[in-house]
């Protein structure tokens, strides 16, 4: 799912993405709520119609900002007080709230509120985490909800693996129509990543969809969904290209490096997507290095054109029953790609 944390996918129309024919789009709760309102947005016909997406959304609680603004917020039992980091005011979000702003929003996938924690935390933090996580979701689950639309659960543990299992397991008494594992990806290394997934995979219902919430390069994909999950979000290929950063099948290079000045090549090489279909490295480079908001936007297309593709070939393999070959191949191809990086780097 790309994000479109504030209504819109940075740099992409909705025409674009439907294009690339992505299906589901991620918003956010909380900063919805900040601006423009979610009253606004209600009295506007809902977030389909204010923002022109035919196809589904899926509304983030608001609970990832209980980790990313940390310093702007103190945790109760009854929810969480935040300091806007807009200008300062108080707002309140609890799981009465944040499902109430989902509501109006009338999103397609509503996710309850949760706390995600930090990395490193106690294990002592922890607990708390996951008892506030489980009380909060009984109560979302009690909440009214928009016309047709879905709450997911959200596990959460830490690095712990009793917690998370004992949290997907009382998640799942409660009964949800989806699943999300939460709490990875919050600085913990590369290893720890996969090690949260198949700590908390196992124990969710296997008839229910198993999102993993804010993990997206590429080959975590891969072996995520070899462990199990089946849906993602990640703001990685938006926000690499705003930095000036290529996502290839291979692995990720710096559109705007020197090395690029003269590379009459695309973006990436067999590559249909628009950019690489008219455009060089040259010229992008020369966009970015210049602060021209095409070169931003040809990126962005290239990226989510990747991942497009890439999403479609690896739930071929699993039709076709190949997706060991499948990961097997993406694999080898980030160790090469790494491999080429580290020699340039070197040099340079």
């Amino acid at each position: 799912m790309p994000v479109g944390t504030q209504a819109t996918v940075k740099a992409m129309s909705p025409a674009e993405l439907l294009e690339l024919d992505f299906h589901v789009i991620l918003a956010n709760t909380y900063h919805l709520h900040a601006r423009p309102g979610d009253a606004l947005i209600e009295r506007c016909g809902g977030l389909h119609r204010f923002m022109d997406w035919p196809r589904a959304i899926l509304t983030d609680s608001g609970g990832y900002q209980v980790f990313s603004l940390a310093k702007l917020r103190q945790v109760t039992a009854e929810g969480v007080a935040f300091q806007s980091p807009y200008d300062g005011s108080p707002t309140f979000l609890g799981p009465v709230e944040a499902m109430a702003i989902q509501r109006r929003l009338g999103s397609d996938i509503a996710m309850v509120f949760d706390e995600c924690a930090p990395y490193p935390c106690s294990r002592d933090y922890a607990c708390q985490a996951v008892e506030r996580t489980l009380s909060w979701a009984a109560v979302c689950a009690r909440q009214d909800r928009a016309p047709g639309q879905l709450v997911f659960g959200i596990v959460q543990g830490g690095v712990y693996a009793d917690l998370r299992r004992e949290c997907a397991e009382r998640l799942a008494g409660i009964g949800f129509d989806g699943y999300a594992i939460g709490g990875v990806s919050v600085g913990e290394p590369d290893e720890l990543i996969l090690r949260g997934i198949a700590d908390t995979a196992p124990w969710l219902p296997a008839d229910r969809p198993r999102y993993l919430m804010g993990v997206g390069l590429l080959p975590q994909m891969a072996e995520a969904v070899a462990l199990g999950v089946d849906m993602f979000d990640c703001v990685m290929p938006t926000r690499y290209a705003r930095n000036g950063a290529a996502l290839t099948r291979r692995g990720r290079y710096p559109v705007r490096a020197a090395r690029y000045a003269e590379d009459l090549r695309p973006i990436e090489e067999g590559c249909g997507c628009y950019a690489c279909r008219r455009f060089s490295r040259a010229y992008i480079r020369h966009l970015l290095n210049v602060d021209e908001i095409l070169g931003v936007r040809l990126v962005t297309m290239h990226n989510l054109f990747r991942y497009a593709e890439y999403l479609r070939e690896m739930r071929a393999a699993i039709a076709e029953g190949t997706f060991g070959a499948f990961l097997a191949r993406v694999r080898a191809d980030y160790r090469v790609i790494h491999e080429e990086h580290a020699e340039h780097e070197g040099k340079e």
